[in-house]
């Protein structure tokens, strides 16, 4: 079975990037977009392959990095945040199963 990664790869780049302190603002307003969408994606995927543990953590990352209501931390909480959600990423790779699509039945 096939494993979905490349969202992951995606966000913890950006994540990782993210802790670099020269960034402009603009970056972190971007960055709480891509990670709210790509943690509720999974989170949702995970929920769908009855991963609840692993749709939980997804779900709470998808609300932290909410551009809608914005959590407010500290640069160095951030940065320890950014970090956990790089693991979270990371092990999501080899929690969640890319979906099969329709199964496909054959007639005798």
């Amino acid at each position: 079975m096939r494993r979905l990664w490349l969202p992951q790869i995606v966000v913890s780049l950006m994540l990782l990037w993210a802790l670099n302190p020269d960034n402009q603002y603009s970056y972190y307003i971007l960055l709480r977009w891509v990670c709210c969408a790509v943690f509720a994606y999974l989170a949702c995927h995970a929920a769908d392959t009855a991963k609840r543990g692993c749709a939980w953590t997804l779900g709470v990352l998808a609300l932290i990095y909410n551009p809608i209501i914005p959590v407010h931390l500290s640069r160095e909480i951030w940065s320890v945040v950014n970090l956990v959600s790089i693991g979270a990423a990371v092990a999501s790779i080899f929690c969640i199963p890319r979906s099969q699509g329709p199964q496909r039945h054959s007639d005798p």
